[in-house]
Order: C-alpha cells, then structure tokens, then sequence
C-alpha cells in the first residue's frame, strides 16, 4: 500500500494517577457529646446548660442543689444533687457512672468570691471548693480505663494578682496574693488529668449578664439613680458577655485545637470609671455618685479587693485561633445585658 492508503496510529500517553493528599485529622467533633457539668447552676449556668442542650449535647449536672433547672429535666438533662467538694460524694454509684460515660467535662465548681468577708474558714472553703473538687474529679477520671476525652477547667484573671499598669497575657507569671493562689493550685489540680484527655484552663474575667454577677448587683442601684464608680474608678475590669463565655466553653468541648490556658475575657477591657460610666448610658441613668473603697472593705474585708483592685487582661491565645465575639465591645455588651434579647 502507498503511504496514503496507511492508516495513522495515535499514541495516547498513559493516564498518570496523581497520589491523593493524606486525609487530615478531624479537627472538631462531628457528634454530640455526653458531658458532665460541676459548678454549673449558678449565674453562668443558667445560659450554659440551656446552650448545651440547644446543640444537641446530653447533660448531667452535678449540684448542690436539689433541682436547679427543673423546666429542663429529661430533655437529655438529668442531675445529681451532691457536693462536688464532698469526697463522700464521689462514691455515689450516680455520679460514678456519669463520669465513666462522660465524654467531656465543663467543671466550673467554685464557690463565690465576693459574696462575705474572707475569715480564715472562709478562705478555707474558697479554696477547698475548687481545688478539692478538681482534685476528686481528676482522680475519678483518673481510676477509668477511657478517660473522658477533655475537660474544661475554671480558673479566673485572678491568676495574674492586680496592677494598674502591667498588661497581662496567657504567658506573664502569677500573682502572690490570695486569689492568686487560688488560681494556681486550681489549674495545678487540672493538670493531674490522665493522659489522653485534653485539658482547657479557662481564666475567666468579670462576666457581665442581667441576672446576677458584678453587674447583676449593680442594676439595681444604677436603675435608681444612685450608681457610680466603685473605689477609684482607676482599676481595670477585664470581663465577658456570659453569652460569649458558654459559646468559647462550647467551643474549647468541640474543637481538638483548644488546649492549655486561655484568657475568657473580651479584647477590650475597661476601667471602672468607664464601665460605669458606659452602664448609667445604657440604662439612661446618671452615674455620678462613686462607691467608697472603705465601706466595702468594711462589708467585705478582704474580698473587697475583687472589685477595688483589678488586673488588664488580654485573650491572645483566643484572638489567635480566631474566635469570634459576638459582644467584643462593651457598650454592646451592655446594651445586651440590660435589654437582653435571644442570642
């Protein structure tokens, strides 16, 4: 045959299968969680618990008291009515068994700062509220062949002891006054976690919400017209909308990233002079007439220096894995806490 009647063959090239990338770890829980909750029907707890259960997590709640979220039981909430701080407590089959089938654990028990003076006994029971309870927990999670997979540990800004210039981060040493302390062996407690859970240590600031905290006492005397600044007005005030609180909690559960400490408060602390003056706006009320220092240590003793003293805290470590605010500044914040409207 001439070359015209020959017919051409088309080299195709063979297909080259390029390697697939290596799949990445999960980096957040696809799954609802069973959490067990300590220190959680209070004034935080109040959001928290509801907040839970809206995403679908299965909650009991270990509390003093007999039945704090009644409305809510059986809608995967159930509760032990013990104390946490007791280690009676913690050989109570009920509260065995939620700890071995916990999946997580939000432990905030603590009992509150500022509510009577600190006589030695009380102290006591400051400390022993917390770090016992972490201790008794740990140690339970400890005796379980599969530990809970993390934990969410309280601590506070007390950490860093107060100044009025210093800016503190996760990284700047701890105070040496009392609550310092506190703080310190609070975390210590938390780090005896079994290996293989992970541990979150929250450093919490001033929450602010309409019913109950610092701002909770406040209101009242703002809303009549006889609010001001407490002491100097010069000390810092590092504090978190209670909303943002229980949606970073939420979050350090769900997302394997969040490990170590972290500072709960918002991006832009305030003075005292400024929180109130920015509270008598919110509410239309004049805040003119200032709290003198020396009658809350007289009521307080001590623990007036939770509010007469303070510390700027900065949250670097949340701003740098990219949680989101939804109340960063605090003339938002307020207009939420006094006008509170669904989330």
């Amino acid at each position: 045959m001439t070359g015209r009647g020959k017919a051409r063959i088309r080299l195709i090239p063979p297909v080259v299968q390029k390697p697939r990338p290596p799949s990445l770890p999960p980096t957040r829980r696809e799954q609802r969680m069973r959490l067990l909750l300590l220190g959680c029907s209070g004034f935080v707890g109040r959001e928290l618990v509801p907040f839970l259960l809206e995403l679908g997590h299965e909650v009991t709640l270990v509390s003093r008291q007999p039945q704090p979220f009644p409305a809510l039981v059986g809608k995967r909430l159930s509760c032990l009515h013990l104390d946490p701080a007791d280690p009676a407590s913690w050989a109570h089959n009920g509260l065995d068994v939620a700890v071995s089938q916990a999946e997580g654990v939000v432990n905030l028990a603590g009992e509150p700062i500022a509510e009577r003076r600190w006589t030695t006994s009380h102290r006591d029971v400051l400390l022993q509220s917390r770090v016992r309870t972490t201790q008794l927990l740990v140690a339970a999670m400890a005796r379980l062949e599969t530990p809970p997979a993390v934990l969410v540990s309280g601590s506070a800004v007390g950490f860093y002891g107060t100044s009025l210039e210093a800016r503190f981060r996760e990284t700047s040493p701890a105070g040496n006054d009392f609550l310092a302390e506190i703080c310190q062996r609070w975390e210590a407690a938390a780090d005896q976690s079994p290996a293989g859970c992970r541990v979150v240590k929250l450093r919490i600031g001033i929450v602010l919400g309409p019913d109950g905290g610092a701002l909770g006492k406040m209101l009242p005397v703002f809303r009549m017209g006889f609010g001001g600044p407490v002491g100097s007005g010069r000390q810092w005030m590092s504090w978190i909308h209670r909303h943002d609180l229980c949606r970073l909690i939420a979050t350090a559960l769900d997302d394997f990233a969040y490990s170590g400490v972290y500072n709960a408060v918002s991006p832009e602390p305030t003075t005292m002079g400024s929180l109130a003056r920015a509270l008598g706006q919110a509410l239309g009320r004049p805040s003119l007439l200032p709290v003198p220092g020396p009658i809350l240590q007289l009521l307080l003793g001590d623990g007036a220096q939770v509010v007469l003293e303070g510390q700027q805290v900065l949250p670097e470590r949340l701003q740098a894995q990219g949680f989101t605010y939804h109340y960063p500044q605090l003339n938002a914040a307020l207009a939420a806490a006094t006008s509170p409207v669904p989330h």
